[in-house]
């Protein structure tokens, strides 16, 4: 025999495994599939329990936010007639941001309205965004109660619009539009939750099958053998139940019996 023919005897031995094995693990997902396909029942009152708790959590036991936004606008009408000062107003709309991160900002809105918040608890209640291509701010206040959401955006408004005109010396941003009380609340989102519930819950049901699908060693029938101990059945030997045999003795018996 020539060395290549040796050689690929050895590669053809080689890859013989490989390929066993690939068939063992076709056959171990095909079954895999068909144990979650019967398992459906499990997967589905799984899912719709985790989405009936979500949906009750959600109702009774988050606190509904509030959102209102009042709009800053960043220059004066005086000063929008030439195109010079519409570009300083576009560069200017990142420094106005920044105000609202101070903290003198916070602490006179926290003044004004003899409210109980912290500093850092105004800061994560705030949003101040700037649409793209505008010189416009959104200021927009977070609250569990729609008529404060609404009273804070607006202070807000006006006592960065003095901020502004007292400490950077230009002009004093226009509030273009005030924030009125919301009707709706931004979170929580039903909705979401229960769908985020529901999917939970049919993913650790399947997990649960799968688990109980690896952990499962039983050799049951003649495949299996084949499959996991690489054997060839000679015979099957059918085993009869011994219970249900006697059973069925003790009912000829009785039937003997009466006749």
């Amino acid at each position: 025999m020539s060395e290549q023919q040796k050689t690929q005897r050895g590669v053809a031995l080689a890859t013989a495994p490989a390929q066993q094995n690939d068939d063992a693990m076709t056959i171990d997902l095909v079954d895999l599939f068909y144990r979650l396909l019967a398992s459906w029942k499990l997967i589905v009152c799984l899912a719709i329990v985790f989405a009936i708790v979500a949906g009750v959590y959600t109702i009774y036991f988050v606190t509904p936010q509030y959102k209102a936004t009042s709009i800053i606008y960043v220059l004066s009408p005086e000063s929008i007639l030439n195109m010079s000062s519409l570009q300083l107003g576009t560069a200017l709309t990142s420094d106005y941001i920044k105000v609202f991160d101070m903290w003198e900002v916070h602490e006179e809105v926290i003044s004004n309205l003899d409210l109980d918040y912290t500093y850092s608890q105004m800061r994560k209640k705030l949003s101040v965004t700037n649409s793209s291509g505008t010189r416009m701010l959104d200021i927009s206040f977070t609250s569990p109660s729609p008529a404060e959401a609404a009273t804070v955006a607006n202070e807000y408004a006006k006592v960065a619009s003095n901020y502004i005109q007292e400490t950077m010396a230009t002009d004093k941003p226009n509030i273009m539009s005030v924030a009125l009380e919301p009707t709706n609340p931004v979170s929580p989102n039903r909705v979401r939750n229960v769908a985020l519930g529901f999917v939970l819950g049919g993913m650790l049901a399947a997990a649960i099958v799968v688990f109980r699908f690896l952990m499962d060693d039983k050799i049951r029938t003649v495949d299996d053998i084949r499959q996991y101990a690489g054997l060839v059945t000679l015979a099957v030997v059918p085993i009869e139940d011994s219970v249900s045999n006697e059973n069925t003795e003790k009912k000829k018996l009785g039937l003997r019996r009466k006749s």
